[in-house]
C-alpha cells in the first residue's frame, strides 16, 4: 500500500468515527437536560449535525491534502498558490455550485406533519412557496434538497427561526406561538444540512491553506503577510456580497458568511501567532492551547450536554436538589 493510500484510510476512518459519534450525540438519543431519558426513533433520528459535518469537511480537507498537490517548490505567494492550484479551483468549484443552487431551483409549495395527542395522529402544515432563490428560513433550496434527500422527519426540529418573534411570543427564546404564526414556525430545518455543508468544506479548504503557510514559510514576516493579506481580502468580498443583497447568513453557510469567518479566522490566526510566537506571551495562551488538544472532549461534555446530564444526576435527598438546579440551568426534575 502506497502512503497516500495509506493515508487516504486514516483520513476515512477518522471521518467515519466522527461521523457515527456526531449521529449518537446529535441524532436524538439523549433527550436533552429536561428530560433525563435516552432512546430515539430510527425512523426520525437526525442524520446531519454539526460533528457529522465537520467529519465530512474533514474528510473533503484530507483527501485534497493527501492527492491534489504537485511537487512544486514554494518560495513566494505565487509559488504555494501554484502548488494547491486544484484546492483553490476545488473551493471556486463548490462556492459555483452552491451559488447556482441556492439561488437558481425553484422551490414549490410543500407540507410537514406535526404529532399531537395519540402517536398516529398528526397536525399537517402547508408552507407555500413557489419561488426561486429565496433565502428565508421557509422556502429556501437549502432546505428543499434536505427534505428530498434526507426526509423532513430527519431534520432539526428545534431550528433558530423558532426563536424569532414571527414564531415566538417570548422571543429571543423559544416559546409557545403568537397569534397569527406563519405555518413554517414549526417546520423542522437542519442548519447542518446537506447544501449548507458545501460552503463549511470551503471553510475548512481556507483554513487548510492558512495551515499551508506555516509548513512552508519559517520567517515571521511572512507568515504574517500570507496571513492578513488574503484575509483580509477575503473579509471586503463577504462584506461586499453582503452589501449587495447576498447577506451573511449561518443558518445558509452563505458564500458571503464563509468569506467573512473565514477571513476572520484567519486575522486571529495571525493575531495569536503575533502575540505568542513573536513576542512569546505563551503562558497567557496556555487555556487555548489546553482547549485546542481537547476540542473533541470539551464540544461532547458540553455542547452536546453530556456533562450537564452527568451532574444531574447527584443531587441531594431529592432529584430536584441538584448541582445544575441551584445554579438555575434547565428544568428541575419533577
Amino acid at each position: 500500500m502506497s502512503s497516500r493510500a495509506a493515508a487516504s484510510k486514516k483520513a476515512i476512518l477518522r471521518a467515519l468515527k466522527l461521523l457515527i459519534l456526531g449521529v449518537f450525540l446529535q441524532g436524538g438519543y439523549f433527550h436533552g437536560i429536561n428530560n433525563l431519558t435516552y432512546g430515539v426513533d430510527i425512523d426520525l433520528i437526525r442524520w446531519m449535525g454539526i460533528l457529522q459535518r465537520i467529519a465530512v469537511a474533514y474528510l473533503v480537507a484530507a483527501m485534497c491534502e493527501i492527492w491534489l498537490r504537485n511537487d512544486e517548490k514554494v518560495s513566494s505567494g505565487s509559488s504555494l498558490l501554484k502548488k494547491y492550484q486544484w484546492h483553490w479551483i476545488l473551493m471556486s468549484m463548490l462556492s459555483t455550485m452552491y451559488l447556482l443552487l441556492l439561488y437558481g431551483l425553484y422551490v414549490p409549495d410543500w407540507e410537514y406533519k406535526i404529532p399531537i395527542g395519540a402517536p398516529a395522529e398528526a397536525k399537517i402544515f402547508m408552507v407555500k412557496c413557489g419561488v426561486h432563490g429565496d433565502t428565508g428560513p421557509a422556502c429556501n433550496a437549502a432546505g428543499m434538497i434536505d427534505r428530498m434527500i434526507l426526509g423532513v422527519q430527519h431534520l432539526y426540529r428545534r431550528p433558530i427561526y423558532a426563536r424569532t418573534k414571527q414564531c415566538s411570543i417570548n422571543s429571543p427564546d423559544y416559546g409557545p406561538l403568537p397569534p397569527n404564526a406563519p405555518s413554517w414556525c414549526q417546520a423542522p430545518y437542519d442548519p447542518e444540512g446537506i447544501l449548507s455543508t458545501v460552503m463549511a468544506i470551503v471553510t475548512c479548504l481556507i483554513g487548510l491553506q492558512f495551515g499551508h503557510i506555516i509548513v512552508h514559510f519559517k520567517d515571521h514576516r511572512n507568515r504574517l503577510l500570507l496571513w492578513i493579506a488574503p484575509s483580509s481580502a477575503f473579509i471586503v468580498l463577504g462584506v461586499l456580497c453582503d452589501v449587495f443583497g447576498m447577506h451573511i447568513n449561518k443558518a445558509l453557510y452563505s458564500f458571503s458568511y464563509t468569506c467573512v469567518t473565514g477571513g476572520v479566522a484567519g486575522l486571529l490566526l495571525a493575531t495569536i501567532y503575533l502575540v505568542v510566537d513573536v513576542y512569546g506571551c505563551r503562558r497567557y495562551a496556555l487555556v487555548l492551547e489546553w482547549m485546542g488538544m481537547n476540542a473533541l472532549l470539551i464540544y461532547i461534555l458540553v455542547a452536546c450536554n453530556i456533562l450537564p446530564l452527568i451532574l444531574q444526576g447527584f443531587y441531594w435527598r431529592d432529584p430536584r436538589n441538584n448541582i445544575l438546579s441551584l445554579v438555575g440551568i434547565g428544568k428541575q426534575t419533577q
